[in-house]
């Protein structure tokens, strides 16, 4: 077994399986645990991803958000024990992998870009209407 193969075994067991699927473009809210002093709490964090980093393990993805007019970016490991969840609260339709270019354009620049890929949005919900009628 070469070195390749043996670390994916060893890091299949550590993966996370129950994150949804989410692409550039999409505003997602991730539920970050967050550790002050001796207590823990949940802080969402609520934006566009503008990357998905796969490799492995080590994946990761940025979230941006505009917050009083600053723009402030994020990089979440996908599979850090610290995300309680990611829900996706929009699916959008990017034309590129990494979405660099919306750091320089305004909220409805971006609006327009990435318009709302209803086509997907249509297939979340047929999954949750599939879903109710099985529990």
């Amino acid at each position: 077994m070469n070195r390749g193969a043996l670390l994916k075994v060893v890091e299949s067991r550590y993966a996370r399986t129950d994150l949804p699927e989410f692409r550039p473009g999409d505003t997602v809210r991730v539920a970050y645990r967050v550790k002050e002093g001796n207590r823990s709490r949940i802080q969402n964090f609520e934006g566009i991803v503008i990357k998905v980093k796969r490799n492995g393990y080590n994946s990761s993805f940025t979230v941006r958000k505009v917050s009083y007019g600053v723009g402030v970016e994020r990089i979440f490991p996908l599979n850090s024990p610290l995300i309680e969840k990611v829900e996706i609260v929009q699916r959008g339709r990017a034309r590129r992998a990494k979405l660099y270019f919306i750091r320089e354009l305004s909220e409805r620049e971006i609006r327009r870009k990435l318009r709302v890929d209803r086509k997907r949005t249509g297939q979340d919900m047929d999954k949750a209407k599939g879903a109710a009628q099985e529990g």
